[in-house]
């Protein structure tokens, strides 16, 4: 598994993401997607399934060091010490003495920026955390993140997927050197369905929902954590590590609409800001 590297640690660049997998849900998921070859398990508080997830990875057999367990803290839990409790929860219920990766789940709108960046960057300090994120911050937010606060931001976590541009996102942190994780990268199961998508797919034996995720792999600095319930979705979504577009397929998903946001929810900040 290919990996990109930020702020000292290694992340493979398909992960599995746990989202609407409440409960024991996640486990056997989790599961089956360890026994396949995931070593990058993406979770979050507000999931409730860590604890399932935390049976799944002490189950396993597998080294810690082999894993890389990213989960989040909600975005009514950003004071410093609300975000510590809940990190403290978070790591309780993974049963693990360490994550590899910490994000801000959501800003919000009365956060103190410089005091939620603190504190995590607090637990990256202890060894807690061995990198820190963001996730769903515009533009405005993620620069003044890294550049006026000067937080170690190892990864930003947007939306990301054939139907919905990034592309100034993906710039700036291009510049910066911070790798971007693209959730719902199958745009919530749209893509699955799109029939451009299944003409390339095609041409490379391939499913269309392999060629959403080829095509964000097939870019600099991305990573994908596509939700994958079945093993046979799980096996499709690491043969797609082996499809390699060209510059018509390119072309193709280009001229898609770019403009199809899925996940907004009324806390979210101003995107066009």
């Amino acid at each position: 598994m290919e990996t990109v590297e930020t702020q000292g640690v290694a992340i493979p660049r398909l992960g599995l993401g746990t989202f609407r997998m409440p409960g024991d849900a996640a486990r056997s998921v989790v599961e089956s997607g360890l026994a396949l070859g995931f070593r990058h398990i993406d979770t979050a508080a507000m999931y409730d399934n860590e604890a399932a997830v935390g049976t799944a990875l002490a189950t396993s057999g597998l080294k810690r060091a082999d894993l890389f367990i990213t989960t989040k803290v909600w975005h009514d839990k950003l004071a410093p010490d609300a975000l510590r409790r809940s990190f403290d929860a978070s790591l309780g219920k993974l049963r693990l003495d360490h994550v590899d990766l910490f994000l801000v789940h959501w800003p919000s709108a009365n956060m103190k920026m410089g005091a939620t960046l603190e504190a995590i960057t607090k637990l990256k300090e202890e060894g807690l955390a061995r990198a820190i994120g963001v996730c769903n911050f515009n533009m405005p937010m993620i620069r003044r993140a890294v550049e006026d606060i000067g937080a170690p931001i190892a990864v930003h976590q947007v939306e990301y997927h054939p139907f919905l541009s990034q592309t100034p996102m993906l710039d700036y942190l291009r510049g910066k050197g911070i790798p971007m994780t693209a959730y719902a990268p199958l745009a919530q199961g749209r893509a699955a369905k799109d029939p451009v998508l299944a003409r390339i797919g095609e041409k490379h034996s391939a499913t269309a929902a392999q060629i959403a995720i080829a095509w964000l792999l097939d870019q600099e600095g991305v990573i994908a954590i596509p939700k994958a319930a079945h093993p046979s979705s799980q096996i499709a979504n690491l043969d797609a590590l082996n499809i390699r577009l060209d510059d018509q397929d390119r072309a193709t998903i280009a001229a898609l609409p770019k403009d199809l946001r899925y996940v907004d929810p009324p806390f979210a900040p101003n995107w066009e800001a």
